[in-house]
């Protein structure tokens, strides 16, 4: 990405927490329109600036993304790998929950080749591959279980969150990760 000068860097911050706010109140199908007039700029600033929803969003959810990632290389370093994919699946669901939409939007994403949040998905989903890869190898969880399964599963209960609050949601998870494990559950 080429250089921005100081105030296009500074439109494209404001839209960006303006999105996020918007994005949080509305879910992931709020107006562009109604995001960039609460920013104060117009449409076509906002589309300079993301060509996209999907670009909007992946600039919206990238850092949190990189988190996730690291969080999950750092559990794989410092849990048992049972414990590791299970508190990694908890953190997921709790970071993208709570944007009505967002599960269903990046689930959908990582089938798509060459979209902004493809990409960000297809590194979740790596990671994640790489933690089920660890927790199957040590028995915690069942070896005929594929991590894009998980995840569809995970974007699912964590959208319960939007509607029924994260207590619900961590409990429903909860269940489907004893059931991820090969007595069914310890």
């Amino acid at each position: 990405m080429t250089e921005l000068r100081a105030d296009a860097r500074r439109n494209r911050e404001e839209l960006l927490e303006v999105a996020r706010q918007v994005i949080r109140e509305q879910g992931v199908d709020a107006s562009l329109r109604d995001i960039a007039r609460r920013a104060g700029v117009g449409i076509a600033t906002l589309y300079r600036h993301f060509p996209t929803r999907e670009d909007l969003i992946a600039a919206i959810i990238g850092e949190g993304i990189r988190r996730l990632n690291a969080r999950a290389a750092e559990l794989s370093e410092t849990k048992p790998a049972g414990e590791a994919l299970e508190e990694w699946l908890g953190y997921i669901a709790s970071r993208i929950g709570p944007y009505n939409g967002l599960p269903a939007a990046m689930d959908d994403a990582i089938a798509m080749d060459g979209s902004p949040l493809g990409a960000l998905c297809a590194d979740l989903m790596d990671a994640g591959d790489r933690l089920l890869t660890r927790a199957q190898a040590d028995g915690a969880i069942r070896p005929d279980v594929k991590f894009p399964d998980i995840f569809t599963a995970v974007a699912a209960i964590s959208a319960i969150a939007t509607r029924s609050g994260p207590d619900t949601s961590t409990r429903i998870l909860n269940v489907y990760i004893d059931g991820l494990r090969p007595s069914g559950g310890n």
